[in-house]
Formats: structure tokens, C-alpha cells, sequence
């Protein structure tokens, strides 16, 4: 994929995230106006799918984003950050306490483009590990992985399978009953760049 932003655009919408989560705990921060000036860039107001992951360790502790470019890059950043935190319903609401120990994750996507395929082999082999984010549909039902899941689950039938259980369909309907798939690319940033 095409870098879209540069390191230190991705350093800014980290920081975002984060003053997004501490304005909703009630913990401020000293103001940044290197980060406030930084989030005046065009770039930023650019319509994209956000997405935040969450982590404590190498633990998931909230991921929420939207696959839609409905938002600016800065407005979908800060909802999902706080959604990711506080409404992820896998997960309690993020405590004080853990702010110091979350580690934050920022990802802008493409958007999502059809994969026709015409059998499951032929599905097999056109994911691209480590490249493609892949979204699943299949009546009411969907669900999404970001490409960085693939670092958890490299086998294409294993993230398969998970990927349907998370859709709420039976492991096996990517081989048997051929639902919709989608693909797109990730750039993201974390606090680690």
C-alpha cells in the first residue's frame, strides 16, 4: 500500500487517540500545541475508515473502528479511541489505573473493494497474509480482521475460521456456504514508532 502519511502524521493521530481517552477519564494532560498545530494538516481532514486497537502486554483490551469513510481522519480517530476504551463490549469500561499501561494502535484504511472468488481454494489463494484486511458478510451477519491479525493467525484457513466465529457464522461457511468478502490495506502507527 501507498504510505499515505508520514511517520510523525502517524505520531500525531497516536497522540490524539490518547488525549481522546484522558479527556474522557477526566485526566489532562499537559496541552501539547505541537499536536493540536500538527492536526490542523489537510491530510487529516481527509474522509477514511479508522480504526484503534487497545493493548495491555501483548493482551487485547479494545478495538472499535469503522470501515466506512463516513468521518474526517481526526474526527474517526477520536470516537473510536474513546469507543475502543469504553464501548468495546468484549471488554469493562478502560480504568484510570490502566491508562500508563495501554499501549495504543492507530490504522487509516483503503476502502473496501469486492474479492470475487469462485470456490474456497480459489479464495485460499487469493488473501494476501500481512497485506489485506478482510471483511466477511453473509445474510445480517459480518465481521473484520485487520491485516495485523494475520500476525496471530498466519495459516489462511485458521483466520478464515476465526474470522466467520466472529461473525457469528459456523467456522466452516467460508468453505461451504461462499459469503461476501472484502479486502482492504492498512497504514498504521503505534506508540512504539
Amino acid at each position: 500500500m501507498e504510505e499515505r502519511f508520514t511517520r510523525e502524521q502517524g505520531e500525531t493521530l497516536v497522540a490524539l487517540a490518547r488525549k481522546s481517552i484522558q479527556e474522557k477519564l477526566g485526566v489532562l494532560g499537559s496541552p501539547d500545541p505541537k499536536v493540536d498545530k500538527a492536526l490542523q494538516d489537510e491530510a487529516f481532514k481527509a474522509r477514511a475508515g479508522t480504526f484503534v486497537t487497545l493493548t495491555i502486554g501483548k493482551e487485547l483490551r479494545g478495538c472499535i473502528g469503522s470501515l466506512e469513510a463516513r468521518d474526517s481522519i481526526t474526527e474517526g480517530v477520536r470516537h473510536n479511541a474513546v469507543n475502543a476504551a469504553f464501548r468495546d463490549p468484549r471488554f469493562p469500561a478502560l480504568k484510570k489505573n490502566e491508562l500508563d499501561r495501554i499501549h495504543i494502535e492507530v490504522s487509516v484504511l483503503t476502502d473496501p473493494k469486492p474479492l470475487p472468488y469462485s470456490s474456497a481454494e480459489d479464495l485460499l489463494s487469493k488473501l494476501r497474509p500481512g497485506v489485506d484486511g478482510v471483511i466477511i458478510r453473509q445474510g445480517f451477519s459480518a465481521a473484520t480482521f485487520l491485516p495485523q491479525v494475520w500476525e496471530q493467525l498466519p495459516d489462511k484457513e485458521d483466520f478464515l475460521e476465526h474470522l466467520c466465529m466472529k461473525a457469528g457464522l459456523p467456522r466452516d461457511a467460508w468453505r461451504k456456504s461462499k459469503p461476501e468478502v472484502e479486502t482492504y490495506q492498512v497504514q498504521y502507527f503505534d506508540e512504539g514508532i
